[in-house]
């Protein structure tokens, strides 16, 4: 498997390991409002996961509050469970320090298992309200209308036990 940034030829790739991901919500009983996962492709980093010259899952950040925001991360239904996400997550984190970001940042659902859990399991902790930037309180009030289980804000710190 390689991860690299995003090239144009990705693009429907990407968007459908996003919209396969986003089934497992719905699987679970969770109503999500339509997503268009390329409304994020213009103003994130993408990074891709490419397996057998498919993309299998994508990791999109962005710049917040001096470190680096997990906006997105979604594996394909068919690859979960392979390590994917792990690696695109720890690629991340790995390319966060290595430009001297002091911290990786996340919102998720706090109690699906493949999301609060999952990041709990790869060195990501509960971040208190009070910690939060201007940067994150601004996207969690965006976040808004997907807010519909509770939510949580997390964060990596260098170092962190995984």
């Amino acid at each position: 498997m390689e991860i690299r940034p995003m090239e144009p030829g990705d693009e429907a790739g990407a968007v459908a390991a996003s919209l396969s991901a986003d089934t497992l919500f719905a699987r679970a009983g969770v109503v999500l409002p339509p997503d268009d996962p390329r409304e994020l492709f213009d103003h994130a980093a993408v990074l891709v996961a490419v397996k057998d010259g498919a993309v299998r899952g994508l990791a999109a950040t962005v710049a917040l509050d001096g470190g680096v925001h997990l906006e997105q991360l979604a594996v394909h239904a068919d690859h979960g469970r392979r390590g994917i996400g792990s690696a695109l997550t720890e690629t991340v984190c790995a390319g966060a320090w290595a430009a001297g970001r002091p911290r990786v940042t996340l919102t998720t659902f706090r109690d699906l298992p493949w999301n609060g859990p999952w990041y709990a399991a790869r060195g990501f902790a509960e971040l208190p309200r009070a910690e939060w930037g201007a940067g994150l309180r601004e996207l969690w009030e965006r976040e808004e209308p997907i807010r519909v289980r509770p939510r949580t804000a997390m964060v990596r710190l260098p170092g962190a036990p995984v």
